[in-house]
């Protein structure tokens, strides 16, 4: 696993990467007189209400970046194949993202979370940093089984003090966590990355089978070669996709679906060149 995750940041992300941990990371320093092309939600409604003209607010950028991955470890994120689980692309990802932080000089930090705190390192540097977090990410035996969506993110805002690049990583199969996860975009630097497996959205038609939920312990019997299971099925899918995306253009949040049996890191890249290029627009 160290070799993978090394030859992605080594041949792969050179160049692409330093803009994951560049992000929108501010602070406030000055309003000015409101410019043609400046952004609406630039304008400080406050100091403009005073009749004088129209203020944006101006900032500068933080001196060092502090990034937090949100990994959610549910019993959700065992499907897959063999190796290929959400889970396991999960904490590839975290692994890649780790290495990249020590190489940037980033301070980055993890949050594993079911329904309650499963594990937690807080934001540090350097490589000895990472291997820790990985070491600890890669051994983790999470105490529940349980997702709660919501309940990982109010924990994180719990624990971040400053503006921080947060990677949201969920299948979000899940309800009720759109309230904090728009506390999440407001307060926040945030990046949504939904794992999805093939077998989710076209289940195997093998007639009459069992099928056992990995969260409520539960097993039901169904007919997997019946035309209303099937269509169920894929709908149940689509509309958790389509909800998660929603939220995030939405909240104007970058969003990201990968699927367990494809190459993550070109999409990673991509998505952090937009990232990036939007960033120098600003």
């Amino acid at each position: 696993m160290e070799i993978r995750i090394l030859k992605a940041v080594d041949a792969q992300l050179q160049g692409d990467f330093h803009s994951v941990f560049k992000g929108t990371g501010l602070e406030f320093d000055d309003v000015r007189l409101y410019q043609y092309g400046d952004e609406v939600r630039a304008i400080d409604w406050a100091v403009s209400s005073k009749g004088h003209g129209t203020f944006v607010k101006t900032y500068k950028e933080e001196r060092e970046q502090q990034v937090l991955l949100l990994l959610d470890v549910s019993g959700s994120q065992q499907v897959g194949a063999a190796n290929r689980r959400k889970i396991d692309v999960g904490r590839e990802i975290c692994g890649v993202l780790a290495l990249a932080a020590a190489r940037q000089d980033a301070q980055l930090g993890i949050l594993a979370f079911s329904d309650q705190k499963e594990f937690y390192l807080p934001p540090g540097k350097g490589i000895r940093h990472a291997y820790a977090l990985i070491k600890r990410l890669f051994s983790l035996e999470p105490q529940s089984r349980q997702t709660a969506v919501g309940a990982g993110i109010k924990q994180a805002l719990g624990l971040l003090k400053r503006r921080t690049i947060v990677l949201l990583i969920s299948d979000f199969i899940d309800t009720n966590y759109e309230r904090e996860l728009t506390m999440l975009a407001r307060k926040h630097d945030l990046v949504v990355l939904q794992l999805l497996d093939q077998r989710e959205r076209e289940f195997p038609p093998l007639g009459i089978i069992p099928l056992h939920d990995q969260e409520s312990g539960r097993t039901v019997w169904v007919n997997t070669s019946s035309e209303a299971f099937r269509a169920r099925y894929r709908a149940t899918y689509e509309l958790n996709r389509e909800q998660i995306g929603q939220i995030c253009r939405r909240h104007r949040t970058e969003y990201l679906s990968i699927a367990t049996d494809t190459d993550f890191i070109p999409q990673l890249v991509r998505l952090f060149r937009r990232r990036n290029q939007r960033g120098s627009r600003g």
